[in-house]
């Protein structure tokens, strides 16, 4: 004979409380077995104690109650461990993410001296033939834009025959930064002036003098070099107005782990006698 146990001692029983067993009745997760209809008194029934615990397990690694119900309606293990897995997966990726944010946390209270920073140098670079795409673009939508204008750039290059000559670039004007919308050029240098095609253009990147710093890691986190390369050019080089640059030594292209890719970016200056790296 099946035992049947009121709401309270259910919720003993399970370690759940009332107000989770009335919640998860009311979605359709874990109901009782019977409800009377003139108190609205819910009972539970023994046997249904190791379901409510798998649930409750469930529920302290974080796996959703939609995910719960699934693994429930499932008859075959392999369907439960692929869902559980599904799960698994998640919690990774969170914890991926948790750990990069606790690390960025612990570099912001203690801020790297210049001697533990990459070394900033002072470089002068001379003017280059490349295919370039150019567009005004919101600094939300960049790093889509980038990669597609990125792409773009490569396979025309690719069908054209152009090979290329150096790591791909990218200028942006000041107002990407301060208005957050702004002009952006993409650029690859290449052999040979390119046949416009679609938005790609020839272009002539134009010389400059910059301070750079290299940027180790993915984009979400080149604010600290940013930071880094503006605080020693206000300290130590003149500064002039122009496009920041960067140069992409090591990408999606390259390598799929965000963290080990390398970024060079360039600071607008004119330069004076120093020219050693710092």
């Amino acid at each position: 004979m099946t035992s049947h146990l009121s709401i309270g001692d259910f919720s003993r029983a399970t370690h759940m409380s009332v107000k989770t067993l009335r919640h998860y009745h009311d979605v359709g997760l874990l109901g009782p077995v019977d409800v009377d209809p003139q108190t609205g008194y819910r009972r539970y029934s023994t046997e249904q104690i190791p379901t409510a615990q798998v649930v409750r397990r469930f529920r302290d690694l974080g796996m959703p109650l939609e995910e719960i119900r699934t693994v429930l309606a499932s008859s075959d293990v392999p369907t439960r461990n692929r869902h559980i897995s599904a799960h698994l997966q998640r919690l990774e990726e969170e914890l991926g993410r948790t750990q990069r944010a606790v690390s960025a946390l612990r570099d912001l209270l203690s801020p790297p001296a210049y001697r533990d920073s990459p070394g900033i140098e002072l470089r002068s670079v001379g003017a280059v033939q490349a295919a370039a795409i150019t567009a005004t673009v919101e600094a939300q939508d960049v790093g889509a834009w980038f990669q597609g204008a990125l792409g773009e750039l490569f396979a025309t290059l690719a069908s054209q025959e152009l090979p290329e000559t150096g790591h791909a670039g990218g200028v942006y004007a000041d107002e990407l930064f301060t208005l957050h919308r702004g002009r952006a050029t993409v650029f690859v240098p290449c052999d040979g002036p390119v046949r416009p095609v679609g938005r790609v253009e020839p272009v002539l990147v134009p010389p400059a003098e910059l301070a750079v710093i290299e940027h180790c890691g993915p984009p979400s986190e080149v604010d600290r070099a940013y930071g880094t390369l503006a605080t020693y050019v206000a300290r130590h080089a003149l500064a002039v107005d122009g496009p920041i640059r960067e140069y992409y030594l090591v990408s999606r292209r390259h390598c799929p782990d965000s963290a080990l890719w390398r970024t060079e970016i360039g600071w607008p200056v004119f330069r004076t006698g120093v020219t050693d790296p710092v």
